[in-house]
């Protein structure tokens, strides 16, 4: 059986693209020829007739629009998912849900518009956990069909696995983007809470839903970050400076983890130390059971009023589990609600003491609790993203070798608030280390060279279009996806 996964590389298909060597058409085609191939067995995008014909007039169009490479802006002819509770025109938002997509609907997403005033081709919605909360869509893993590939980001993690799309879009409230980079063995960026605009995009948690993307590696992600994110810096701006310092929380957050992914994350450890790497272990988050309490009160609390005259009409069509966390919030009253809240500030500010303290330049951990669990029936545990996403700190997913399974591990790093360049800066070292080559390049003046900050061409150099290759439920302990109660509920 011909393999389902597949690599592309954003950067040298985007480069090929703006230089002539590559086409939009032949982008598209691509596309659908790698989606008709292998999505009937992963399913990461919502079905749609006629998508082959659509995607060829817009490549046409922006072929014809285009014909001077110097003109052409920095995702010309790419081919992007976008993740079902992302509003595009002329696309239904259905956010995995049977609601009516009338019901849903509204303007296109501002991530939208600068996808497509940088060039970018829509191929499709991906599939989304319903309303990004828990209940899985049908989307499999990649690496093993009989494996969830994590959610609420399902499909966009998937399709990229896949070598459907060398880019799709995400969005993360708890867990959503990092642990199916994880599960899925891509890299997933989650940037500081705010920096990519959210309206358009249909809520889970207002306070914590942040937009992200996948790439299958850091110089991917940092040439998307550079169109998407609002204020990003030019390389010029961002120094190159010393590796930098690794934080591990060490404490009951990363006890959360299973034994393997711990012995794989102390071996990576060891890897990053043999590279010249510091790395410091640093006892934080003593009271991590009322971190968690204290998010997923805030939590339920927002999906509940975000779901408020939806539920009201249309109450019978919710799924189960999207159900009981929206009665879940219901009842939580403003007074709890506003004392988390406080609370929640508190936490960061003593975040960000320990990490001065430390001196540590990035957070590390596992991405995941361990690999992908079996079987379709959950999207696993979001509790390795938590303190990060409630701190509204950027992070990103590398991959970072295998389980006994062949299933892959993935290596969180988390920056501070609003250095999402330098977040990726340390990346892209830490990357080269974790592939096998120790040299600390700067993916933001490398391959990824981008131009002006926001919505700017990201050119790169000399980089050339290469292959398209077509190449058990644990510790469930907290609760599942971005907030599903779990057998066993802490504090």
């Amino acid at each position: 059986m011909r393999t389902l996964l597949g690599k592309r590389s954003l950067v040298r298909e985007a480069a090929a693209l703006r230089d002539g060597t590559d086409d939009p058409v032949d982008a598209v085609n691509r596309s659908c020829d790698r989606i008709d191939a292998v999505d009937p067995q992963v399913g990461a995008f919502v079905p749609e007739e006629g998508r082959r014909a659509r995607l060829l007039e817009a490549a046409r169009r922006a072929a014809a629009g285009a014909r001077d490479p110097a003109g052409r802006a920095a995702l010309h002819g790419i081919p992007v998912g976008i993740k079902d509770i992302v509003r595009v025109d002329g696309l239904p938002t259905r956010a995995g849900s049977a609601l009516p997509p009338e019901v849903l609907g509204g303007p296109q997403a501002t991530v939208v518009d600068r996808l497509c005033a940088a060039g970018a081709l829509i191929a499709g919605k991906t599939v989304t956990a319903e309303f990004a909360v828990t209940a899985p869509g049908p989307t499999r893993n990649p690496h093993n069909p009989a494996h969830t590939p994590g959610g609420s980001s399902s499909g966009s993690a998937a399709a990229v696995a896949a070598g459907m799309v060398p880019l799709a879009i995400g969005t993360q409230t708890v867990g959503s983007m990092i642990r199916p980079a994880a599960y899925c063995g891509v890299v997933g960026f989650k940037p500081s809470y705010g920096r990519i605009p959210v309206d358009g995009v249909i809520s889970n948690a207002a306070s914590f839903d942040t937009v992200g993307c996948y790439a299958t590696d850091v110089a991917g992600v940092a040439l998307a970050a550079s169109v998407l994110v609002d204020g990003w810096r030019p390389p010029g701006l961002v120094g190159r400076g010393p590796r930098p310092v690794l934080g591990v929380p060490v404490g009951p957050y990363l006890e959360r983890a299973e034994e393997e992914a711990l012995r794989a994350f102390e071996e990576q450890q060891e890897l990053l130390r043999s590279a010249g790497y510091t790395v410091h272990e640093v006892p934080v988050m003593a009271d991590f059971a009322q971190i968690v309490e204290q998010l997923f009160t805030m939590n339920r609390y927002e999906v509940a009023h975000a779901h408020r005259d939806w539920f009201a009409r249309f109450g019978d069509r919710y799924r189960p589990e999207t159900t009981a966390a929206i009665q879940e919030g219901r009842t939580i009253g403003d007074v709890a609600y506003e004392a988390a809240r406080v609370w929640r500030h508190a936490f960061r500010e003593r975040l960000t003491a320990d990490r001065a303290a430390a001196g540590v330049d990035l957070w590390i951990a596992p991405s995941a609790t361990g690999p992908a669990p079996a079987g379709l029936s959950t999207t696993g545990t979001s509790i390795m993203c938590l303190p990060w996403s409630n701190a509204g700190l950027p992070s990103v997913s590398l991959p970072a070798g295998h389980a006994a399974n062949g299933l892959p591990f993935g290596l969180q790093l988390i920056g501070e608030t609003g250095a999402d360049e330098g977040l990726l800066h340390g990346a892209a070292g830490i990357e080269q280390v974790l592939n096998g080559d120790g040299r600390n390049e700067d993916v933001l003046h490398g391959e990824a060279r981008n131009g002006d900050a926001r919505n700017g061409d990201a050119r790169n150099g000399d980089a050339r279009n290469g292959d398209v290759p077509n190449g058990d439920v644990t510790n469930e302990d907290v609760r599942n996806e971005d907030g599903r109660p779990a057998p066993e509920r802490i504090g």
